[in-house]
């Protein structure tokens, strides 16, 4: 950041008096610009035993696979980001949403977030965002080539609390090395 969205005038990195951590504040008029993480939700869509992935027509990670989500816009929950970017994404609606998975990724100012949800029907279709969209048993998973990390481990809670039926809510962070997936190599997310 350069310039103040205030008043146009140059920025500073410091840290505010009564603040504990250094941020960008403006030279004229005093305003801080405080940076906060940002939130990405996204659902688990399920029908008969099968999960629903998208292969992803944008970076980061185009060509790889990923459960539908996004970023949460302004004046949305949680549960209204994850719908409106499945929709966008797969073109298809979810309903009876539960929250199933939550990472705190500090390394990237980022929290990811997850709902299990029922598809209304299968009446899906590849987005804008999407090259394309399918149902998967877990021995169909494409394993090494999903997008993120927290995928694959939502994905892998998945499959072992379904043995169960019992689906805790998860939350834990994620640091870079700890994230990857127990069934996706690291290298597989360098690219």
């Amino acid at each position: 950041m350069k310039f103040c969205s205030q008043c146009g005038s140059p920025v500073s990195w410091q840290t505010p008096s009564g603040d504990h951590r250094p941020r960008f504040v403006c030279s004229s008029c005093s305003t801080v610009h405080y940076q906060n993480p940002k939130i990405v939700a996204g659902c688990l869509p399920l029908w008969r035993g099968q999960v629903l992935l998208c292969r992803r027509a944008i970076e980061p990670r185009r060509g790889f696979w990923t459960l539908p989500g996004g970023f949460m816009e302004n004046d949305e929950t949680m549960e209204q980001a994850a719908v409106r970017e499945t929709l966008e994404e797969a073109c298809v609606r979810v309903e009876g949403l539960e929250l199933y998975t939550l990472f705190d990724l500090p390394h990237i100012h980022q929290v990811h977030v997850f709902f299990r949800a029922r598809l209304v029907d299968t009446n899906f279709a590849a987005g804008e965002e999407s090259l394309e969209v399918g149902l998967f048993h877990e021995a169909e998973i494409p394993w090494p080539e999903l997008a993120f990390p927290t995928v694959g481990h939502t994905l892998e809670y998945f499959f072992e609390d379904r043995v169960r039926q019992l689906y805790p809510v998860r939350n834990e962070p994620l640091a870079p090395l700890i994230a990857l997936s127990r069934r996706t190599p690291w290298n597989n997310f360098d690219r």
